[in-house]
């Protein structure tokens, strides 16, 4: 069993970046600029929010964030949007999910220029990705990819199972896993809380992507020996044995399932620090005009 390093993956991204980043500056070039929006208080949101601008300051990026309380309308929040559309110093920016209910994220979304949307949510950016054609890739599927592409898992004509169909991991992942690309080129199963058979699925998959947000879901019974093991969850379980008092849990039943893969990321340190690089360097084809002239 090889654990995926993602905190070493992310560390050898942010040195690429950042040497791309002072050749740019060196030429007299566009620094990259990344935006960000935060509604309200949010814990994971806040911290999420902070770690990007931290990575910002260590790649030599310039990054700007715009804070809202909780009962902002809907109205201002579009409002700032375009202004953010509009603003040409901007290469990309995101809008920090999840909003209030009074708004709707769907909106905002799409109010967002697809050239900017360096989240990867945008139907536009959404619609391209599906046809495999250029575009920003939402972050955890483009990190995902990325491990995958460093640690050279073959995929070619593998099995993957996909569990979870959210718009942010799941959807996004398994046109991915089946685009005539490396990594790709898989047959993909999509399973969710709905599906039938799904311990009978997973335990024939050569790769299982696990993005359900269920702590702990995917136990050794479900997997079958040599199989790549990738867990995208991270929820927060009570712990008395750190000092924060909780600690991050994926959807996969680690000690049960690691003695039976060939390749398995690890829950902190996988697929998470891979989310961050990914985002930047989507701002970064923004900011060089890679994707969109």
């Amino acid at each position: 069993m090889q654990l995926i390093d993602g905190r070493a993956i992310a560390a050898l991204m942010k040195k690429e970046i950042a040497e791309e980043v002072l050749q740019i500056r060196l030429e007299g070039g566009k620094i990259p600029h990344l935006a960000a929006v935060l509604v309200g208080h949010n814990g994971g949101s806040e911290t999420y929010v902070a770690n990007k601008v931290r990575t910002c300051e260590e790649l030599g990026f310039k990054s700007s964030l715009t804070r809202y309380e909780d009962d902002v309308t809907e109205d201002e929040l579009l409002d700032c949007v375009e202004r953010m559309n509009r603003d040409e110093d901007i290469d990309g920016f995101i809008v920090q999910l999840p909003l209030p209910q009074h708004v709707s994220e769907q909106k905002i979304i799409e109010a967002i220029d697809y050239r900017k949307d360096v989240d990867g949510f945008h139907p536009v950016n959404v619609g391209r990705m599906s046809i495999g054609l250029p575009c920003f890739v939402s972050a955890t599927p483009a990190g995902i990819l990325e491990l995958l592409k460093r640690y050279e898992i073959e995929t070619k004509g593998k099995h993957c199972v996909v569990l979870g169909r959210s718009n942010i991991v799941g959807k996004p992942m398994a046109m991915l896993m089946m685009q005539k690309t490396y990594p790709g080129d898989c047959t993909v199963t999509v399973c969710h809380s709905r599906s039938e058979n799904l311990k009978d699925m997973c335990s024939r998959a050569d790769i299982i992507i696990v993005a359900l947000g269920v702590p702990e879901f995917l136990k050794a019974d479900m997997v079958k020996e040599g199989a790549v093991v990738i867990d995208v969850g991270t929820t927060r379980m009570p712990s008395s044995a750190s000092k924060s008092g909780y600690k991050l849990t994926g959807d996969v039943k680690f000690d049960e399932v690691s003695p039976k893969c060939s390749y398995i990321t690890p829950v902190p340190f996988g697929v998470g620090p891979m989310t961050i690089l990914s985002l930047m360097r989507n701002t970064l084809l923004a900011a060089k005009k890679s994707i969109y002239s």
